[in-house]
């Protein structure tokens, strides 16, 4: 399986993980900026930009398993993750099967939202056999992105989050409208050893619009993970 990376730098090794519909370059920048001091392997995920799809897939673990073959492919045993949206929502994962050393997570996916009005009547109606048009990202997916979709916003890891006992940087814009503040507040109660920072003004790709002060802000971070 190819799977389309950039790995500069060396020491500890960092790993970007895009949302969902993007690739690789929304992550540039930091990895430029960060590859002063640190590994930084930068990847389009399976099925996005450059990346094949995973063959045999059957479940979001199957995701989660394909990205720890990649890594140790490239000898990184114990990661840490910058990942922004459904790419956080991975590494969330991720961080409950394998060993990682911290995560910086940014517009987080991972929490389900209370279903709307509007959502239970999709779901009332499809049960009745009535069909109807699904969001834009699945209709424009493949068939193999579709389920991975499916999977994703189906599975809500509150409970995963619980057991994360390692260093977590949560950055959020305040007006994301994607991923409410409110789920990145609720990160923070469920992780025990995370931080929640807000760029106001922001909204879910606060991360890009301001990667400089993002990447000052992760690098104390990271600074503060030795000492």
């Amino acid at each position: 399986m190819n799977i389309n990376s950039l790995i500069t730098g060396h020491q500890q090794p960092l790993v970007f993980l895009h949302g969902w519909g993007a690739s690789m370059q929304l992550m540039n920048p930091h990895a430029a900026l960060l590859s002063h001091d640190y590994k930084c392997i930068n990847l389009d995920l399976f099925g996005f930009g450059k990346s094949d799809e995973i063959e045999d897939y059957h479940q979001f673990e199957d995701y989660v398993d394909a990205l720890h073959t990649f890594l140790i492919s490239k000898d990184v045993y114990d990661p840490i993750f910058i990942a922004h949206s459904f790419g956080a929502r991975v590494a969330i994962a991720y961080a409950s099967k394998y060993p990682v050393k911290a995560m910086v997570l940014t517009g987080a996916a991972g929490i389900r939202a209370p279903l709307s009005l509007k959502r239970k009547l999709r779901i009332f109606l499809h049960h009745k056999g009535f069909h109807m048009k699904g969001s834009y990202d699945y209709e424009k997916g493949s068939v193999f992105l579709r389920k991975v979709l499916v999977d994703a916003v189906n599975q809500d890891l509150s409970e995963v989050m619980k057991e994360i006992m390692v260093p977590v940087l949560l950055i959020w814009g305040e007006y994301d409208k994607e991923t409410p503040l409110w789920m990145g507040k609720r990160m923070h109660e469920l992780m025990s050893q995370s931080t929640l920072i807000v760029f106001k003004g922001g909204d879910h790709f606060a991360y890009y619009q301001e990667y400089a002060r993002f990447c000052f802000i992760v690098k104390q971070f990271l600074e503060g993970l030795d000492q």
